[in-house]
């Protein structure tokens, strides 16, 4: 009826259905129902509308559990038994009654709804509200009705009281309501002084505040008696009023439309009477809760309205605190839903084969977030942020490194510093007993690279740990990798003489001649040069740079040093086994030499603990992540380290402080039959 163009002169003083589906829908919305019942009558009225509100519930995410339509003349008292098992049965907390007052009469005509527990009715029909009800019903809370916004109309109760009855319709309930006016409990300003002795089983309601649709029809015939006012005094009345019935009757609807449409009205309560462009009045619906009083009395509130014509926002209000539940609600507000709210941290899960409102609620992935109540996904966080505990929000992830502070890094700079003063007294006493046979013996400036090549070393763990920059990323495996190189060259410098002093039979031979210092320190130079030149060109190539590893643990960040290049980084660790390597094969070819000055036997054991911390490194190293690498690395440095302190000089300064005895000339040439002499070198 709202088509303007099937029905130009349609005039609606009620809100039109639309308005009503709406608002209902807003209503659902505002609870947060959308796991709902409705019931309806055969009437195309209420079919349409229904159709209408499905499709509103829907669009908003709601679900339609059943819909039960009756006929008027059809409902048996079987279909009623069925109609309430049905009720009772479904899962659902809400019901919308969507019918005309008639057919909702002829349907609870033995007994109401308002009995049914732990379930909300929403009615939308147009309702004579009662101040009583009989004490007799088990009734409910659990009522929200939707009724056009009523006033009290002036002069209304003098009406009702003087009303003739013979104009009213001719039904029973139209005639029990006028004969209810005769109670006691009816107000005084519409009571009647009459004297019957008929006795109603059922007394309708007699309160005139909200009796039915009277304000709807009080401002219908507001505004087409001021419609009809404003035409005459217009001056139409003058050129054809009074030439003839029939003219007046045909140029009639035209000329209405045209003062319905654009006049300015005003009822008895100095309201301004609208109609917009449809030709709805400008009017909205109020909610009403129905409070049933143990006294027997019936408390109407309004606890809410809707004005589809007021600003978004404003158009729909509801007083959740001034609603009076039932105590048999396990929860207030009730709760309708399929399934219960995903909260934040969950996503929905759709059931196959069920409506969409029904969904499981399943906690989201690692590294995902959802601060969404029934979120239909999760996210990925930013990289530089995690999840937190409740994966409802991102938070910055932790920034981490191998830190001086931590117990880690405290302890692994303690264990370096150690085996550095170590390293630094055992020099210290080369240094001293530097003219004694066992040190001279060893090639005494060999040992002094070696020793100190060791401290660097040892210092150079130092650089792994705390903040990685530029700086200290391309000094730690190039700076790490060039001084060990010069202790590996050392070693196998030391190894190449001890092994050809001992095939030397002649006291003075050409073989002699390459076991003098300068030679040594060239072979140490040499091999170390090939060294170096691997790390500038690793540097110039692809040089080691502070990187943030975000995916290499869970909730951090962790700043370390990315090698730049991984195959400078293994030719520069290969290099360094290569030396190795080959100062153990010459020094284990050599172990069966004298006893009292078989220096290769302590190489051939610190070389085997030097491969293998090296060997067992490489899956340690590529199998740990985040700043225990780091840590294995530091390690690997420190075992090696001390493996070679171990090995080559404690020995040394076992015999140089605790047995000087041995430290002599004749001691450590007893055993060669001569083959051997003390090379003085320096």
């Amino acid at each position: 009826m709202s088509d303007t163009i099937k029905f130009p002169y349609f005039y609606r003083s009620v809100p039109s259905e639309l308005h009503l589906c709406a608002a209902i829908v807003k209503l659902l919305k505002h609870f947060g129902w959308n796991w709902i019942g409705i019931v309806t009558c055969y009437e195309d009225n209420s079919l349409r509308a229904v159709q209408i509100l499905k499709e509103g519930i829907e669009q908003n995410g709601g679900c339609i559990e059943f819909v039960e339509i009756f006929k008027r003349d059809s409902v048996r008292p079987t279909d009623f038994s069925q109609f309430y098992k049905r009720i009772h049965e479904s899962s659902t907390s809400v019901i919308i009654l969507y019918c005309s007052r008639d057919y909702v009469w002829n349907l609870f005509k033995n007994v109401g709804y308002v009995i049914i527990t732990k379930k909300v009715w929403i009615t939308t029909y147009e309702q004579d509200f009662a101040s009583s009800y009989p004490l007799g019903w088990s009734v409910k809370n659990n009522t929200l009705a939707f009724t056009v916004a009523n006033k009290n109309i002036p002069h209304f109760s003098k009406f009702v009281r003087e009303v003739n009855p013979f104009l009213l319709p001719n039904d029973s309930y139209t005639w029990s309501w006028w004969m209810s006016l005769c109670d006691s409990q009816c107000p005084k300003s519409i009571r009647r002084t009459c004297i019957t002795n008929e006795t109603l089983v059922f007394k309708p309601p007699c309160d005139t505040k909200y009796l039915g649709s009277s304000y709807s029809v009080y401002n219908a015939v507001y505004t087409l008696a001021h419609a009809l006012h404003d035409m005459i005094t217009s001056g139409f009345g003058n050129d054809t009023m009074w030439s003839g019935e029939s003219r007046f009757l045909d140029y009639l609807p035209w000329k209405l439309h045209h003062y319905l449409r654009n006049g300015h009205m005003k009822n008895g309560l100095d309201e301004e009477l609208l109609f917009d462009e449809n030709g709805d009045l400008t009017i909205g619906y109020d909610i009403i809760n129905i409070v049933y009083l143990l006294n027997g009395m019936q408390r109407n509130e309004i606890v809410g309205s809707y004005n589809p014509y007021a600003p978004p926002g404003q158009d729909f209000t509801v007083d959740e605190k001034a609603i009076v539940w039932d105590s048999d609600f396990a929860e207030t507000p009730p709760q309708s839903r399929c399934s219960s709210n995903c909260h934040p941290g969950y996503r929905r899960l759709p059931r196959e084969g069920e409506p969409v409102c029904c969904y499981d609620c399943i906690p989201c992935a690692e590294g995902e977030v959802s601060n969404q109540i029934n979120g239909d996904i999760c996210w990925k966080c930013p990289e530089d942020q995690w999840p937190n505990q409740r994966r409802d929000a991102c938070i910055p992830k932790v920034i981490t490194f191998l830190s001086y502070e931590e117990p880690l890094g405290i302890a692994l700079t303690s264990i370096s510093i150690f085996f550095f003063l170590v390293t630094a007294f055992i020099l210290g006493i080369f240094i001293y007993y530097r003219d004694t046979p066992l040190v001279r013996a060893n090639n005494r400036d060999l040992s002094y690279i070696l020793l100190i090549s060791l401290m660097l070393c040892l210092l150079c763990s130092l650089i792994f740990i705390g903040h990685p920059n530029k700086v200290t990323c391309i000094l730690r495996q190039t700076a790490f990798g060039i001084t060990f190189a010069i202790a590996l060259s050392s070693i196998l410098t030391k190894t190449i003489i001890v092994v050809m002093a001992f095939h030397t039979t002649k006291p003075v031979s050409k073989i002699q001649k390459w076991m003098g210092s300068r030679v040594s320190v060239s072979v140490v130079l040499s091999c170390s040069l090939i060294q170096i030149l691997l790390c500038v060109t690793w540097l110039l190539t692809a040089p080691p740079f502070p990187y943030l590893n975000m995916r290499s643990e869970t909730g951090t960040i962790l700043i370390e040093c990315n090698e730049g290049s991984v195959v400078a980084f293994y030719c520069v660790l290969g290099y360094l086994g290569f030396l190795a390597s080959i100062s153990f094969i010459i020094a284990f070819l050599a172990r069966n030499l004298p006893d009292s000055f078989n220096e290769a036997k302590y190489i051939t054991f610190s070389m085997l603990v030097f491969c293998s911390v090296w060997i067992s490194f490489i899956p340690t190293y590529l199998s740990t992540k985040g700043k225990n690498m780091v840590a294995v690395e530091i390690f690997a440095i420190l075992a090696s380290c001390a493996g070679l302190l171990g090995c080559i000089f404690i020995p040394k300064c076992y015999i140089i402080l605790l047995k000087p005895d041995r430290n002599n000339r004749k001691y450590l040439t007893k055993t060669t039959r001569g083959n051997i002499q003390i090379h003085t070198t320096t």
